[in-house]
């Protein structure tokens, strides 16, 4: 499993953004997501196929 890409998240937030630290740390991830789409362009695929869920399910039951 990867890292968030805390770094990443932070030059877009705060550089790209120019989100204060409070803005930026009261985001959802939704939220952060919709603003590297919005300013990459670039958009994430849909919800995770069968195969996909059932791997996620059995990577983090709760």
């Amino acid at each position: 499993m990867k890292a968030f890409p805390w770094d990443e998240a932070m030059r877009l937030g705060f550089g790209v953004l120019r989100l204060s630290s409070k803005e930026f740390w009261g985001l959802t991830p939704r939220e952060l997501a919709a603003a590297f789409q919005g300013v990459s362009g670039r958009a994430r695929g849909g919800a995770p196929g069968r195969d996909a869920l059932a791997g996620l399910m059995a990577a983090f039951p709760d």
